[in-house]
């Protein structure tokens, strides 16, 4: 009985060990001009860049692809490696001619 006991503690202390923490997420903060600017990620919509540029959005790192555009404007795409943290982007958009 002692020996299943002894040999259950030390399992039950070498599972522990595995748990891996959690990795700190990366933030996304977007100033825009114009303010009115839509973001994705991942072709996700993540929020306006007014909303963005108070309070960024909550992501996990890695490799990301953000599009920002707005009605009247080129669409802007560009590829992010977020680490954890935030990360600022300042974009003014192109207007398309008439």
């Amino acid at each position: 009985m002692r020996v299943f006991l002894l040999s259950g503690a030390l399992l039950l202390t070498a599972c522990a060990g595995t748990h891996k923490p959690r990795a700190a997420p990366a933030q996304l903060r977007v100033v825009a001009e114009p303010p009115s600017a839509t973001v994705q990620v991942n072709e996700r919509f993540v929020g306006a860049a007014r909303v963005l540029d108070k309070r960024p959005a909550r992501l996990s790192q890695g490799l990301k692809r953000v599009t920002v555009e707005a009605p009247g404007y080129f669409p802007h795409d560009l590829m992010l490696n977020l680490p954890a943290g935030v990360t600022t982007v300042n974009i003014k958009l192109r207007p398309v001619p008439p």
